[in-house]
């Protein structure tokens, strides 16, 4: 969740199936009215713009984000994982927009709150409390949080999911694929079935916060007693399918960590790898969602607070096979059978494998030699990002071997990829190579 930066508005949640329907028709028909303008001002100097061209304007951009920021829900929550799973592939213009859905969230109006607690605590709901702070301290896509303190002085985070976002997930997930089609993004021949049936399952089961509950009691059973991590007590008295009621637990951003010392930010992201590398390979069970948000830091203790539980999703046994046989082979530097592996296991498309091979093996030694240098991996020397970058260009451009890898990969990937985003931002050090070669039980090569 985002930080209250005390600049965002107050504007209250589209609820309604009509409501959200016709919230999209206003933007549908604001980016019209952009194409038309853009179109013409391009036909008066000659030129023959392609549609992608029209939508993707800046003035387009600002309405999508602001639009999607007011309906939130599923629409905000889906551009978010776009924006931090391709940020790098997609065009400057829509990166723009999903960049600003992820600091950009209006919060409810108190009337608008009040009715939803009323009708998920009672009319007197206020009594359950010794103070009710009705300014919210984060918001996010589907909920905001707020801090308050019982009759016994006891504090707590309460989050509180902006009314109807369950009811619209379906629709609110077609419109942004809608919205991605006819800006010309994607290949009509790209099937995103799979990958939007997925989507809806998780943004629903993300929006159930007695699930979200149950998961997070899960991780501070599995992590108590190790003093890297801290994990919020549930409150389940209060917690509701709309509500989740825990302890409120101090921490600073962990961008914060920017300005730490070196060995603070080596200690984060060691520990935030080794817990991707538990979840993957011995809980089973992965929290896929690296929203920076979702991680504060305490710099008296070095300790790390884990929040939102609500995307936790099992790991099937073959994708935690897949990443183990290429933490193998990449432990062997078998830079051949690392290309055979991400094939089979469909990280990597076959067409794609055997249209840009020269391009595929560039990239995979680029990494391959990064990631073998003398000494932990410095997660700030990004040197080998723009080789990987230049070899993938003739691979996004080639439309006809784009492939969608199997959605239980995509989701752990995700983390994989947000986690390595964060030890980026912070420069951070890590030996990357012991903690793969302890977490799969095997001897690194000399």
């Amino acid at each position: 969740m985002d930080d209250d930066d005390h600049t965002t508005r107050h504007r209250a949640v589209p609820s309604g199936r009509l409501a959200r329907l016709g919230g999209f028709g206003r933007l549908a028909g604001g980016v019209a009215g952009g194409m038309l303008a853009e179109g013409a001002r391009r036909l008066a100097k000659g030129e023959r713009p392609r549609m992608g061209d029209l939508v993707l304007t800046p003035g387009n951009a600002a309405r999508v984000a602001d639009r999607l920021s007011h309906l939130r829900g599923a629409a905000m929550k889906l551009g978010q994982m776009i924006s931090m799973d391709a940020g790098d592939v997609l065009p400057a213009e829509l990166s723009t927009i999903l960049a600003r859905l992820r600091n950009q969230a209006y919060r409810m109006p108190p009337a608008q709150l009040d009715r939803v607690l009323r009708q998920e605590w009672g009319q007197d709901w206020r009594r359950r409390f010794r103070h009710f702070d009705a300014s919210p301290i984060a918001a996010a896509s589907i909920g905001q949080v707020h801090r308050a303190t019982l009759p016994d002085g006891r504090v707590l985070a309460i989050k509180v999911q902006y009314p109807g976002v369950s009811d619209s997930i379906d629709s609110d997930v077609d419109n942004v694929a809608t919205l991605l089609r006819v800006s010309g993004l994607l290949p009509a021949q790209l099937d995103l079935s799979p990958l939007l049936g997925e989507a809806k399952r998780q943004l629903a089961e993300e929006a159930d916060y007695v699930r979200e509950g149950r998961q997070m009691q899960a991780y501070r059973e599995r992590l108590a007693g190790d003093a890297r991590y801290v994990v919020p007590q549930l409150e389940p008295t209060l917690t509701t399918r709309q509500v989740l009621a825990m302890d409120f637990i101090e921490g600073r951003s962990i961008e914060a960590l920017a300005d730490a010392p070196q060995a603070a930010r080596d200690a984060a992201i060691t520990a935030l790898l080794s817990l991707v590398l538990r979840e993957l390979f011995d809980f089973g069970v992965m929290q896929t969602d690296p929203n920076f948000a979702n991680y504060r830091w305490q710099p008296e203790t070095g300790a790390l607070v884990l929040l939102d539980f609500g995307a936790t999703r099992a790991v099937p046994p073959d994708t935690a096979d897949a990443y183990r046989r290429l933490i193998q082979a990449g432990l062997a530097r078998d830079r051949d059978r690392i290309r055979e592996i991400a094939v089979e296991t469909g990280f990597l498309g076959a067409a794609a494998a055997e249209a840009h091979r020269a391009s595929v093996d560039r990239i995979i030694k680029a990494i391959d030699d990064a990631l073998n240098r003398p000494g932990a991996f410095d997660f700030g020397d990004r040197a080998f990002v723009p080789v990987v970058r230049e070899e993938a260009k003739a691979m996004i451009a080639d439309r006809d071997t784009w492939h969608v890898p199997n959605v239980e990969t995509l989701f752990v990937q995700r983390k994989v990829s947000g986690t390595a985003l964060l030890a980026a931002r912070l420069k951070a050090h890590a030996d990357v190579r012991g903690l793969a070669a302890a977490a799969i039980g095997a001897d690194q090569p000399s």
